[in-house]
């Protein structure tokens, strides 16, 4: 978490509605008292180096008050360096990773019977998924909070600061017109690990506002990176921007899978969401059935805990609050990029599959003529026969604009081959941010889930 508090500050400080992957989740917003400025979304995109114990984030947090003017605190284990990241980063990340679909090619030119008799067994759903530097110590005294290093990253101003106690940096936060409206128990949760803190303040009256004269946006993209001992992320001081919840969409690189621990993971709702898929053309994909298969004995188990839970999945939809208003973990889309997977960036392999035209050179009016017809349609059965015996579970196709896929270069450098991008929500209800967040390999017990979700399932929620 101690990337995402980081990029929480940024960019709540950068003002603008872009997305970026660094500030958002791991910071809490802060305004003058009888203000609210209130964190209801945040999106993180996470870079994990276990071998050299570096950790990369970039957050975009979405904000939502009536405060002028308002900034962010994220803190973290170790110094920062701070990079601005494109305006429409997460943006590309959702487009690079919209769920893909199975079509089947079809003609509209043959007569129903013949369409219905060579109709693929499989039917896919086609939802698309988405989508003044002060130390603030006394003259006399050793200073208590000290400004290491002060900058501007993209159009936002940014100070680190360490502090050794939690009420001068209270005080040294409102004194620099850092309205700080939280408690001093956060700060000091911070500063008796010895974690550092990035401050960003926004000006609102850069902003678009609503009619009721508040604002909301999402604050331009920032990305953290730093040492770390664990992959970690800093959830407890965003629950000073949450009245009841706030949704987190995380996307996770690393060399392996990615899970939440304990009754935070994705399981609840993945394993049902696979078994309910059981049966369709092809077998599951991505590894599914081997996920299923490796983990038939615990799935019992996990079950049982789920219903303790009041956790209930129901094919097709998305999970609902249990009697306390916790929801499950939702795994959104995971997979192991290739050599392919890093060339749709570049444009050097396809965004999509193509489903072939099998009416291709042909026109209705080409059937004016009974024999000419006849003919057609064998050339036409032909190709579907041939598409039919080299694909027989269809084409894996997802469909956006081609300006959309021209800008996922925005993306070259920051996703990296052989390493696993696990996309991952999670509502958190404010009970359940009472510490930081711990990132884990996507493991249940002593089995290693490895398994892929790029495609839809006839499951899937929407």
């Amino acid at each position: 978490m101690l990337t995402l508090s980081r990029l929480r500050l940024v960019l709540l400080a950068a003002l603008t509605l872009g997305l970026p992957a660094t500030s958002q989740a791991a910071c809490c917003y802060f305004s003058a008292k009888n203000t609210d400025i209130l964190q209801p979304a945040q999106k993180v995109f996470i870079t994990w180096d276990p071998s050299e114990k570096i950790e990369t984030f970039t957050v975009q947090p979405k904000f939502e008050g009536n405060a002028l003017d308002f900034g962010m605190v994220i803190p973290t284990p170790t110094q920062p360096k701070l990079n601005e990241m494109p305006r429409d980063f997460f943006k590309h990340l959702a487009i690079y990773s919209i769920m893909k679909r199975r079509e089947f090619p079809h003609s509209n030119l043959l007569p129903v019977e013949f369409e219905r008799r060579l109709a693929f067994g499989l039917a896919g759903q086609a939802k698309q998924m988405d989508k003044a530097d002060r130390d603030g110590a006394e003259p006399q005294k050793k200073p208590t909070v000290i400004v290491l290093e002060a900058g501007v990253v993209g159009s936002l101003d940014y100070k680190i600061i360490e502090a050794t106690r939690a009420d001068d940096l209270f005080t040294w936060l409102k004194d620099n017109k850092y309205s700080y409206s939280g408690d001093e128990a956060t700060l000091n949760h911070y500063i008796q690990k010895k974690w550092l803190f990035t401050v960003m303040k926004i000006d609102t009256m850069q902003m678009k506002r609503n009619k009721d004269g508040s604002f909301d946006g999402e604050v331009t993209p920032t990305r953290f990176r730093f040492s770390s001992e664990k992959l970690v992320y800093p959830l407890k001081i965003t629950q000073i921007s949450v009245r009841e919840k706030t949704e987190a969409l995380f996307y996770v690189q690393a060399p392996f899978k990615v899970d939440l621990p304990g009754d935070l993971t994705y399981q609840y709702t993945w394993v049902p969401m696979l078994q309910g898929a059981i049966g369709c053309a092809g077998g599951l994909p991505g590894g599914g059935q081997q996920w299923l298969d490796n983990f038939k004995g615990q799935i019992p188990p996990l079950m049982a805990r789920a219903n303790q839970l009041n956790f209930r999945f129901f094919p097709g939809q998305r999970p609902q609050p249990n009697n306390k208003g916790h929801i499950p973990t939702t795994m959104e889309w995971a997979r192991k990029l290739n050599a392919n997977d890093v060339g749709i960036i570049t444009g050097k392999a396809p965004y999509s599959e193509k489903v072939p035209n099998v009416d291709e050179g042909f026109t209705r009016a080409d059937l004016k003529d009974p024999r000419r017809a006849e003919a057609i349609y064998k050339v036409i059965r032909a190709r579907l026969a041939k598409a039919q015996k080299e694909r027989p579970i269809g084409y894996l196709v997802r469909d956006v604009p081609l300006d959309d896929v021209r800008n996922l270069q925005q993306l070259a450098g920051h996703l990296t081959e052989s390493l696993f991008i696990t996309k991952f929500r999670k509502i958190f209800a404010r009970d359940e941010m009472n510490d930081d967040l711990l990132i884990v390999p996507a493991r249940y017990n002593d089995t290693e889930d490895n398994s892929e979700y790029e495609e839809i399932l006839p499951s899937s929620p929407p």
